[in-house]
This record gives C-alpha cells, structure tokens and sequence, in this order.
C-alpha cells in the first residue's frame, strides 16, 4: 500500500530538500508555485543570491503579514522580501542575466517530465494557457534545471518514457524532486538516487512510466526534520 501524504508535507518536504541542492555563492532563479517555497527553507549558512525575472536579484523569503510590502513582488506576484543591497532592474536585463548563463540553476515545476530530460510545464491543449513565460529562456539558460513537483496528478503519472504535451524544452532537465524521492537524468536515463521512507522501490516505480534506473548509492531521501 503506498503512503498517503498530506499536501502542505508534500509541498514542504519537496521545497526543503531542493533548497540542500544550493550552493555558496550560486544565483538561483525560482520558477511560480511550489519552486517559491524553497526560499523559506534555504540554511540560512548558505550565501546565494536568489533572482526574479521581473527585474530583482536579492529575494528573501515569501513576506508575511508583518513583512509585507506592497510594491514587493516576485515573477507570479507573490509578496517578499529582498535582502539587505538587493538589487532592481528591469525585466529586460533581468533576461540578458538569464540568457548570459550567469544562473546557477533554475527550479520549476512541471506538468511532465520524461527519460530524455524533457520538459513540458506551460500548456494543456484546450485548456486556458498562462503563457510560457520566462520558462523557456531560463531552462536553456541556466547551469543545472531542478524540477520540483508532485509525483502524479489524479493518480495519473508525471514521470514519463515520452512527454505528450508540448514541450518547453528538450534534454534540459538534471534534477527531479517529488515526494517521493530524488531523480536525477544522466546518460543512463531517470535514475532514482534518494528513496523517501514511506515507499518502496516498487511504489515508486508502480507511480512512474518512465523506467527507474536504480542508483547503485541508492540513499534515503533527506528530508526536514519537524
């Protein structure tokens, strides 16, 4: 039987184990929805500048009540906080940032991601489309694409052999989280590197299309510890 999580654990653990992946001194650029949680669970030890595509280098975390600033926002309009000499510009050099490789890495969500490291996250046909947005420059631009997302949707599986829906880009995606565990793509297709407790291989793989290669280091997933 596999696990039952609720969706603020999901939404947590899946933030807080993307936000081990980063780095000293990396520029890191988070995608709308779940990607913008990482910001509350970066270690506060680590010296990183994370950007927004509207024009902001310096992002703290999401504001709160008491933090809140009106004319502060991020890429999907989300209230926050800059950190001490954060920097504003315009949109248009905020892409040249983008475009000019100088992003470490960019963390989105996804509709689909595939074997090849393909990724579709911005339109379902016949649905209302938002647009793609900065997505499509970010996941060629930046050095290392990191996927945070839920493992299924309605039960149906979002880590596939081929994506069906159109694609944002090809052979960009590095890193995959889910609640599950920790993917990474490599020359030996979607290999699983991090197990979280509650699953077995087979549950994962039982959620999965794509065919799991199994990492020989295979580790638990790190996961928050409250």
């Amino acid at each position: 039987m596999t696990a039952q999580l609720d969706k603020d654990t999901i939404r947590r653990r899946i933030a807080w184990r993307v936000a081990r992946e980063m780095k000293d001194g990396d520029v890191v650029n988070l995608g709308i929805g779940l990607p913008t949680l990482v910001a509350n669970h970066v270690d506060k030890e680590v010296e990183l500048l994370l950007q927004g595509e509207n024009g902001l280098l310096g992002i703290d975390q999401l504001a709160d009540e008491s933090t809140l600033d009106a004319d502060l926002v991020n890429a999907g309009g989300q209230h926050i906080t800059a950190v001490q000499g954060a920097c504003y510009f315009n949109s248009a050099d905020s892409f040249a940032i983008i475009r000019g490789g100088h992003v470490d890495a960019t963390v989105l969500g996804a509709l689909q991601v595939d074997e090849q490291g393909n990724l579709a996250n911005w339109i379902i046909p016949g649905k209302m489309v938002p647009g793609m947005g900065g997505a499509m420059d970010l996941v060629v631009g930046a050095k290392k694409v990191i996927v945070a997302m839920e493992h299924t949707v309605k039960g149906q599986p979002k880590l596939l052999k081929h994506c069906s829906l159109p694609l944002t880009a090809a052979n960009q995606v590095n890193l995959i989280v889910t609640e599950m565990g920790v993917f990474e793509i490599n020359e030996r297709g979607m290999v699983l590197t991090e197990l979280a407790p509650e699953f077995s291989i087979e549950d994962v793989q039982a959620a999965t299309e794509a065919t799991l290669q199994i990492s020989p280091d295979l580790a638990p997933m790190q996961l928050p510890s409250d």
